[in-house]
């Protein structure tokens, strides 16, 4: 599958493919254990997940012994550069300066990471 062409997550795929990111290759067993013990989610969903996301091309696996082990397929900047593309396309109408306006006001946002902004809009 063409790497512009993956279809969008759910929420819960995003979740999944971060663990997936953060460990680098996870079986089903790894990926349930690593998710907060608030989440009441199944082993069988976890499993479920994996395989939409191999599916949609961001996954892939490969066996050791019975289990299937998860690594990436889609590398994170790829996906974050057009999961946040696609977000400043359809809120914003491709203007990114009202995204960082949103956060600056609404994230909690410090004044170093302001003054790092900064720097790096001076660079572009």
């Amino acid at each position: 599958m063409a790497r512009n062409k993956r279809p969008a997550m759910s929420p819960a795929e995003t979740e999944v493919l971060r663990l997936v990111w953060q460990t680098r290759e996870a079986t089903v067993q790894q990926v349930y254990e690593a998710l907060p013990a608030r989440r009441k989610v199944t082993y069988v969903t976890i499993a479920t997940l994996l395989r939409r996301l191999e599916e949609k091309g961001y996954l892939k696996h490969r066996l050791r012994g019975k289990a299937f082990v998860y690594a990436p397929a889609a590398k994170k900047e790829d996906v974050i550069r057009r999961t946040i593309g696609d977000l400043v396309e359809r809120l914003f109408g491709g203007n990114p300066v009202p995204l960082m306006q949103h956060l600056a006001l609404h994230s909690g946002i410090t004044d170093e990471e302001i003054e790092r902004l900064k720097e790096l809009t001076k660079k572009k």
